[in-house]
């Protein structure tokens, strides 16, 4: 990050002040009761780490899961476990960044560093969010073509409808929008919980899967999936989104009020995720114990829902697969078009009216999978949800080190920058992060290989 300049004007360590409010128009829109007991105060809490959840269980985990799951068996368990606990970490980071200091992390990039770097940074959460976008508009396509025979390119165009839904529910109340994205998640949930239990895994693998392997890192191909894995479930745009959604509880803005906030903050981030946890876990299970050594191609979505009741013997395994595929595109348009308010606002300051600055974010990802699947089609569909989440590993490590850095310095955080034990594991898990990606771009630079 740069450095202050000369003469700069500094607010509590930051370059400069922050000229505007995270998500005005539901800014401190949720009310916290001020003397009700510890579970009213969690319920009124409760929401943003659902939002935050969905980015974990979007379409492209279905992609990079399943082909795991199929590919490797329960190998890549170890993967999803580590890649969640680093998620919570960084959400929890994320989250007390918007609590301390009323900025969220895109206003904060912006605040400490010069406007060329802010641009820089704003065009790269732009792209992770094109590519998280490009998942969620691929995969309710192909579940509303699997489920009523509509074409992927009109599936696609349907998608663009939900910037009117999202418009109209957040004028409503943000809390209604909270509703919604929690019954598709427990409608996820109790899906994929059923298509575990009559897959009939082997329990002995299974949680053999949770035991760290050497060839993961040894394996060209088992690292891409992980790699892939990694990047579908710590997501850049999830930082920016948790860091300003929290923003929208009407806590105290006082040393207690912002300690309250923390604590009811990580309870409902840890518990979400660890649903998310389960959900991830779930799919690459079921990859595996329907796919794993048939020799059946299921590397796209498609393919593994016309073979999955035929594998499984139920024929409403498939059904419900798509159903759920549904559900969870819908739930990740959501959560994708608020990111993109949140990085054009926080980056670049860039203030224009909801309905159009929501339409420019929908369509920087319709467009491009519009075109892929008109050229490639729905074999092109498939190779493009994995790649997406290749790029949204390659994108993270601009996000986290910010991240990091802001909540470590104790000029901007005071007395809730991060503690020793914290900034050791969080600077631990972004050289990870970092190293993975740079073995992924050597590799691919210097055998020109497609791994997947």
């Amino acid at each position: 990050m740069s450095t202050q300049s000369k003469g700069a004007t500094e607010d509590n360590g930051w370059l400069k002040k922050s000229s505007t409010v995270s998500l005005e128009e539901i800014n401190s829109t949720v009310r916290i009761p001020n003397k009700d007991g510890f579970w009213r105060k969690l319920l009124a809490f409760a929401g943003p780490g659902s939002l935050v959840a969905v980015g974990y269980v979007d379409p492209g985990n279905w992609a990079t899961s399943i082909a795991g799951g199929a590919r490797f068996g329960y190998t890549l368990l170890i993967v999803i476990l580590l890649s969640n606990v680093i998620a919570m970490l960084l959400q929890s980071l994320a989250s007390k960044l918007g609590i301390v200091t009323g900025r969220d992390l895109a206003q904060a990039t912006r605040d400490a560093t010069g406007k060329k770097t802010a641009i820089f940074l704003w065009i790269l959460a732009e792209l992770a969010i094109i590519a998280t976008d490009l998942a969620e508009v691929i995969g309710s396509a192909i579940a509303l073509h699997l489920l009523f025979g509509i074409p992927l390119l009109l599936g696609i165009a349907i998608t663009t409808l939900d910037v009117l839904l999202l418009l109209y529910l957040q004028k409503k109340s943000f809390r209604i929008i909270e509703s919604i994205v929690i019954v598709l998640m427990v409608t996820i949930f109790v899906v994929f919980a059923f298509e575990v239990i009559i897959s009939k895994p082997e329990i002995a693998a299974l949680f053999g899967g949770f035991i760290p392997k050497a060839e993961i890192a040894t394996n060209p191909q088992m690292l891409f999936i992980a790699l892939g894995i990694l990047g579908a479930t710590v997501m850049p745009h999830n930082l920016y989104l948790h860091s300003s959604i929290v923003l929208t509880r009407q806590f105290k803005r006082t040393k207690e009020g912002k300690k309250e906030a923390i604590k009811f903050s990580l309870i409902d981030s840890t518990f979400s995720l660890s649903i998310a946890f389960l959900i991830n876990s779930a799919i690459l299970i079921l990859g595996a114990a329907a796919f794993y050594g048939t020799n059946l191609n299921v590397s796209e979505i498609e393919a593994a829902y016309k073979l999955l009741s035929p594998t499984l013997g139920v024929g409403i395994a498939s059904t419900l697969f798509a159903v759920a595929l549904l559900a969870s595109g819908q739930n990740a348009t959501i959560t994708g078009t608020i990111s993109g308010q949140i990085v054009m606002e926080g980056f670049i300051n860039l203030r224009i009216s909801p309905w159009l600055r929501r339409l420019i974010t929908r369509l920087l990802a319709v467009i491009p999978a519009f075109l892929v699947t008109w050229l490639a089609g729905s074999k092109g569909t498939g190779e493009l949800l994995l790649w997406s989440q290749v790029v949204l590993s390659l994108a993270l490590p601009f996000a986290v080190i910010p991240l990091v850095i802001f909540t470590s310095d104790k000029n901007k955080m005071g007395e809730f920058a991060n503690k020793g034990p914290v900034k050791i594991v969080a600077w631990a898990c972004t050289a990870i992060i970092v190293l993975l990606n740079i073995f992924l771009i050597v590799y691919i630079v210097m055998t020109g290989h497609d791994l997947g």
